[in-house]
């Protein structure tokens, strides 16, 4: 039987979910649709799913169409989620991307193009919510065209808009999906269409290109084969608009995705990190890659993989090769459809699996025939966005936490945990605010509860002068004494540079050492409030030292007073971190997103536009991004999305830093 595996993605409210239950319903996978407002649909089966009414895992749903198997992996629509979104994606062999006919392209739909392109995907494009008020299918068009890079073309027309969107034709051959007659009033329209999708297509193949030239007329069957090979190729996306709550469009959309979507076989071999291949038979070497972890309560850990290539069977012997060749031996297969699994004999290159119960896999794992090993790409997974402080409710959930974390974070490794050494808090960090809600929700549903704070800022301090001063420790107490005895030199400097221009032996060498000890012990606390001190460069000049008091521990301290002492008239200042930011987002909001920047005191690097969306980078002070998930979602109406990565450290404005040192010496104050 013909088997696809198809990944369905989309930016947040364009009618996925809803679409993919239309899909089944349509196909007999079931008997009535679910709706995602009632927590009854297929794909979105989870608690947490059902509570908040979006897709937060990728759902598994299987549906079989005029004789093809097809496998649907219902991404998120969240960029919070882009584990889920990105794992679907790496382990379907096309995409169906789906556009919100009211809303148009926005930053979701760019970002998972985007990976798609990375990945050579082929791509149909259902338009959705056709028959919803404003829905303007040649706006959306457009929008696709200019937006997204590629050949965009529309292999259907909608029959009216809005309340009135009431069939599709299709514009290769003119017919419509009722077999009646084409509306007059889009007759100038469709042949218009024809003329582009019929140039599409000839730019498309080289062959009907040179008939083409030589002024041979191109058949519609010649036309529709190569439109087919386009398809499949990844060179020619094409457009059909649909409604998923009506049903208009989906029979023709489910005839493209048998017809027009990849299967496994013609996806060709898969190449692994050192150049070896592997066909897509089920007689070839076995090879997977788990492309996504979850958690069952009862079950345990389930492992999600892809095979690419052989035949496995419960009890064969395979190697995790990403984990340095270490034996695998599943004893259960299964099949998964929705909350569903179906246990199976045998896995087949070409199919979606489920292992259970094994503890050391992981996501982007590849699994080999030990006598035939092969490693995959990683699932290129980006780094996190957003932080919160955990704070355990008591001293359980204290005891708790770490093994509640390791396995949340097994199961998606987009989040990061740290235990920050400046503040002392507990650091998790994830996409955004709502990936980091719903981590907090997976943590109590395993018995763990927290709350979450803003993490404390990390500030340090620098000098911006150059100053000496001497360190003296003399201390006689009977029997032998301390001293120590020191002179230094402060400048400003890069991370941390010690060196020594004492002549003459006026200390000897062996107290070198003790003396910078001394001066990292006490740049541990700054002069201004106390913060770690910084980039700063530390001569030796001269000191003294005696023959029977001297020792190492009295340079030690000499060292730290000298440093203390130095600091006085060295222009200590206070330091934040910097971050460089990029957020992505509509180009109409390109003027709120600047005012909202200069208001966290932003430097903008620059700014790119491409199509209908612009990327604007800046270095922002970490401090001013503290809530601006929520905040980017609120202005843009969720169609921004934005990333984070470190940009070392930058001086605070007087007027900030003197507030910050009053707040810190308050808070040393009181305790």
């Amino acid at each position: 039987m013909p088997v696809r595996i198809v990944s369905l993605a989309a930016h947040s409210g364009a009618g996925k979910t809803t679409l993919c239950e239309a899909l089944l319903h349509h196909s007999g996978a079931i008997s009535r649709p679910g709706r995602v407002e009632d927590g009854t649909t297929q794909s979105d089966h989870t608690d947490a799913e059902k509570a908040h009414g979006f897709s937060i895992t990728t759902g598994v749903v299987r549906l079989n169409f005029e004789g093809t198997d097809m496998t649907v992996l219902d991404t998120p629509g969240y960029a919070d989620f882009v584990r889920e979104i990105r794992g679907g994606i790496r382990a379907a062999d096309a995409a169906l991307m789906v556009v919100s006919g009211v809303s148009g392209v926005e930053v979701g739909t760019e970002r998972v193009w985007a990976t798609a392109d990375r990945f050579n995907m082929p791509r149909l494009i259902a338009i959705n919510k056709m028959d919803r008020e404003r829905a303007n299918f040649s706006a959306v068009l457009a929008d696709l065209r200019s937006s997204l890079p590629g050949s965009v073309a529309p292999l259907y027309l909608p029959i009216g808009e809005g309340p009135e969107f009431r069939g599709v034709v299709n514009v290769l051959t003119g017919e419509t999906g009722d077999g009646g007659e084409v509306p007059s009033d889009m007759r100038s329209t469709l042949k218009e269409a024809q003329g582009s999708l019929t140039d599409a297509i000839i730019e498309s193949d080289d062959a009907l290109m040179e008939r083409f030239l030589e002024g041979e007329k191109i058949g519609t069957g010649d036309l529709h084969a190569a439109l087919l090979r386009a398809i499949h190729a990844g060179t020619l996306y094409p457009v059909i608009p649909v409604s998923a709550t009506t049903g208009i469009g989906l029979p023709q959309l489910l005839e493209l995705m048998v017809t027009g979507l990849r299967s496994a076989r013609e996806r060709g071999p898969t190449t692994g990190l050192d150049g070896q291949n592997r066909e897509p038979t089920p007689d070839a070497p076995f090879s997977a890659r788990v492309w996504r972890v979850s958690i069952d309560p009862f079950v345990g850990k389930l492992a999600y993989i892809r095979v690419y290539s052989g035949t496995l069977r419960p009890g064969d012997t395979v190697l995790n090769t990403t984990r340095g060749d270490t034996e695998v031996k599943p004893a259960h297969l299964y099949l998964v459809g929705g909350k569903e699994l179906t246990e199976v004999p045998e896995l087949r290159a070409g199919m979606i699996g489920v292992l259970t119960k094994l503890t050391d896999l992981h996501a982007g794992d590849t699994l080999a025939d030990p006598a035939h090993p092969i490693q995959y790409d990683a699932l290129w997974l980006p780094d996190p966005a957003h932080t919160v402080a955990l704070h355990p409710a008591g001293r359980q959930d204290e005891d708790k936490l770490g093994a509640a974390l390791t396995r949340l974070m097994e199961e998606d490794p987009t989040l990061h945990f740290r235990r920050d050494p400046q503040t002392g808090e507990q650091l998790l960090s994830g996409m955004g605010d709502m990936h980091l809600t719903i981590a907090a929700e997976k943590l109590a549903a395993q018995g763990v509860t927290v709350t979450t704070t803003t993490p404390q800022i990390a500030y340090r301090e620098t000098i911006h002068a150059a100053a000496e001063a001497q360190g003296k420790h003399r201390k006689q107490s009977g029997g032998h004494g301390q001293y120590g005895d020191c002179t230094i030199r402060i400048e400003p400097g890069e991370d941390f540079e010690f060196r020594s221009a004492v002549v003459g032996g006026a200390i000897p060498g062996k107290y070198l050492p003790s003396i910078e000890k001394g001066v990292q012990e006490a740049m541990i606390k700054g002069s201004l409030a106390g913060y770690p001190l910084q980039d700063v460069r530390v001569t030796v000049l001269d000191g003294s030292y005696h023959d029977v008091d001297s020792s190492d521990i009295a340079f030690r301290m000499a060292g730290g007073m000298a440093l203390r002492n130095a600091l006085e008239n060295a222009r200590p200042g206070l330091l934040e971190p910097a971050v460089l930011l990029k957020v992505r987002a509509p180009a109409s909001f390109t003027g709120d997103l600047i005012s909202d920047l200069q208001t966290r005191r932003a430097r903008v690097q620059g700014m790119d536009t491409g199509g209908t969306v612009i990327t604007i980078s800046a270095v922002v002070p970490q401090a001013e991004l503290q809530s601006y998930s929520a905040d980017l979602r609120s202005l843009t109406g969720d169609r921004g999305a934005f990333s984070v990565k470190p940009h070392g450290y930058q001086d605070v404005p007087d007027h900030l830093a003197k507030k910050i040192i009053e707040e810190k010496r308050a808070e040393v104050a009181a305790g």
